[in-house]
C-alpha cells in the first residue's frame, strides 16, 4: 500500500513532486485568487458612487 498519496507525477520528465511543492510552482492558490477578486469587488463597489435598486 502506498502511505504517501500526496506524491504526484508531473511532466513528460517523470519526476515526482508533492502537492506542497506544486502549489509553490503554481505560485498562486485557488483561494488567494478567490480572496483578490473578492478584494478587488469590495474596493470597486466600495468607490461607485451610483446606488443600486434593491432586488438587483
Amino acid at each position: 500500500m502506498n502511505r504517501n498519496t500526496n506524491r504526484k507525477k508531473t511532466g513528460l520528465s517523470g519526476e515526482n513532486i508533492t502537492r506542497k511543492e506544486a502549489i509553490k510552482k503554481a505560485g498562486i492558490t485557488a483561494l488567494t485568487a478567490t480572496t483578490m477578486l473578492f478584494l478587488s469587488t469590495q474596493k470597486a463597489s466600495a468607490s461607485s458612487t451610483q446606488a443600486t435598486r434593491p432586488g438587483r
